[in-house]
């Protein structure tokens, strides 16, 4: 799939500079007037009109090649490979197991350390007690 993504690129790419080119190549709409009294017809690669309809036609077909480029790597871009499980699951097992060995406390700390770093709740009377005020002051206040 990595390959066929990167021979549309190169198409793409390709095609794109292939456009820039032809449309470098081809005479602007003043060029017109003055191929039509002689000037500059007679040395001429296709002739006096043969180059417009050969470059107009190029550049077509260039760009049609750009386009269809495009949205294959539109198609080919937008594919996603089918999830069969979660991230955790393509771990290796080596990491795996060092991860949860790691999440483990080690045996070394004393239990009485182990209880005291951790934080402590406030009782639910208190945290009552603590909206209760709250609301109280906030009740006859009205925002304006």
């Amino acid at each position: 799939m990595n390959t066929f993504f990167t021979v549309i690129v190169v198409v793409q790419v390709l095609a794109a500079l292939t456009i820039i080119g032809l449309v470098l190549l081809q005479h602007g709409k003043g060029a017109d007037m003055g191929a039509a009294f002689g000037s500059g017809a007679s040395g001429s690669l296709f002739g006096a009109t043969g180059s417009s309809n050969f470059l107009s036609k190029s550049t077509g077909v260039a760009a049609a090649i750009f386009f269809a480029a495009t949205l294959a790597l539109a198609f080919v871009g937008s594919k996603r490979p089918a999830s069969t499980g979660g991230v955790m699951e393509s771990l290796p097992a080596a990491s795996a197991a060092a991860a949860a060995s790691a999440s483990v406390a080690p045996a070394s700390v004393p239990a009485a350390t182990a209880a005291t770093s951790a934080p402590v709740a406030p009782s639910a009377p208190t945290v009552a007690a603590a909206a209760g005020k709250a609301s109280a002051g906030q009740s006859s206040q009205i925002p304006k």
